[in-house]
C-alpha cells in the first residue's frame, strides 16, 4: 500500500524545549491512522506542521509524493481540538465563507452544505448564531466544514469531544464512510476505545520521540504474553489449582462466572501451544471459557509509555 502522507525526521524546537525529536511517520492511503501520545508528547506540534501552521526546524513532509507546499492546503481538512467557529456569525453564513476559503464556489458550497445539513437533520440551524448552539451542535457544524471540500487527508483531533454517545457514534460512522469513499484519516485522541474501533495503523509519541508505530494488529502481536483466560468446572477446585500451578504461571482473572466455574489466567511458555494447554485442561474438568488475552490499545499505550519512562 502506498502512503498519502510521509513525515521524515521532523525536529521542532521552541526555545530550549524540543517538541519533536527526529519523528517520522508514514500514513497509508485510504487508512485511518491513530496519532497517539500523552498530553504534551508532541502530537499537536506534528499536526500543526502537517497543516503548515508552523514549519519544522528540520525534516520534510510529503503529501501524495510531493513535498508539502501551500497548494496542498485545499487537499487537507483539519478539525482541531480547540474549535474555531466565530460565535457571533450565523451558521450558514460562516459555513459558506469557510467552504469558499477551501476553494469551493458559492453555489457548490451551498449544494454540499444542503446535503450535510439534511444528513444531520440540522437544516433549521442555518440562521442561528454559533453562540446559540450547544457545544455538541457546534461540533457538528465544525465537522461538516472540515469534510465539505472532500479533501484527500482528514485530520481529526479529539473529534468526539463534547458529543453524547449517540452523536459520537454518528460521527464515528461518518468517519468510516469517508474512509470507505477514499479519504485518508489521521485520528488523534485519548479515547482508546475509539482507536480500537477505527484505527488500522498507529504511531505513539512520548516525550517528543516516536516510541511505537505500525499496523495495530501487528503491534498487538508483539505485546501479547501467551496468556489465556480460563473458566472451568471441576469437582475438586483446590486440587485443580494446585495441579495447574505446578505446570504453569497462574493469575487472577476478571471473567465473571455465572455458573460457579473456577476462573483464572494461565501464562504458558513459547514452547507450549494453545492446543497443548487446552488438551491438558480438558483432562481436569469441563471448560466453559478459553480465550487468548490480546492486549487492547489502552494497555499497549500504558505499557509502552511506562517502558519509555523507565528506560
Amino acid at each position: 500500500m502506498s502512503n498519502l502522507l510521509v513525515a521524515e525526521n521532523i525536529v521542532k524546537k521552541y526555545a530550549d524545549y524540543t517538541a519533536l525529536n527526529d519523528v517520522s511517520i508514514s500514513v497509508p492511503k485510504g487508512s485511518i491512522f491513530g496519532l497517539l501520545g500523552p498530553n504534551g508528547a508532541g502530537k499537536t506540534s506534528l499536526i500543526r506542521i502537517i497543516n503548515q501552521i508552523t514549519m519544522p526546524d528540520s525534516g520534510k513532509v510529503f503529501l501524495d509524493g510531493e513535498e508539502l507546499n501551500q497548494s496542498h492546503i485545499q487537499h487537507i481538512g483539519y478539525l482541531p481540538e480547540e474549535r474555531g467557529l466565530y460565535k457571533s456569525m450565523k451558521v450558514g453564513e460562516q459555513a459558506l465563507y469557510l467552504a469558499q476559503l477551501k476553494g469551493l464556489s458559492k453555489s457548490e458550497a451551498k449544494q454540499r452544505l444542503k446535503y450535510w445539513f439534511d444528513r444531520f437533520e440540522i437544516g433549521d440551524w442555518w440562521n442561528k448564531k454559533v453562540q446559540e448552539l450547544s457545544k455538541g451542535m457546534a461540533q457538528k457544524i465544525q465537522f461538516v466544514v472540515t469534510v465539505l471540500h472532500k479533501p484527500k487527508l482528514l485530520i481529526f483531533d479529539e473529534p468526539f469531544s463534547g458529543f453524547d454517545p449517540i452523536n459520537a457514534n454518528l460521527i464515528k460512522d461518518e468517519i468510516l464512510k469517508l474512509k470507505n469513499e477514499g479519504a485518508t484519516v489521521i485520528f488523534s485522541t485519548h479515547r482508546m476505545e475509539s482507536v480500537e474501533e477505527l484505527c488500522e495503523y498507529i504511531a505513539l509519541i512520548d516525550k517528543s520521540n516516536k516510541i511505537l508505530d505500525g499496523k495495530l494488529n501487528d503491534i498487538k502481536r508483539t505485546f501479547k504474553s501467551n496468556t489465556f483466560d480460563i473458566a472451568i468446572k471441576s469437582e475438586d477446585e483446590k486440587n485443580l489449582i494446585t495441579e495447574i500451578k505446578n505446570k504453569f504461571e497462574i493469575f487472577d482473572s476478571t471473567i465473571k462466572s455465572i455458573d460457579n466455574e473456577s476462573t483464572f489466567k494461565i501464562k504458558v511458555d513459547e514452547q507450549t501451544s494453545s492446543n497443548d494447554l487446552l488438551n491438558f485442561l480438558t483432562t481436569k474438568g469441563s471448560i466453559t471459557h478459553f480465550a487468548e488475552v490480546i492486549p487492547n490499545a489502552n494497555e499497549i499505550f500504558i505499557e509502552a509509555v511506562n517502558q519509555n519512562t523507565n528506560g
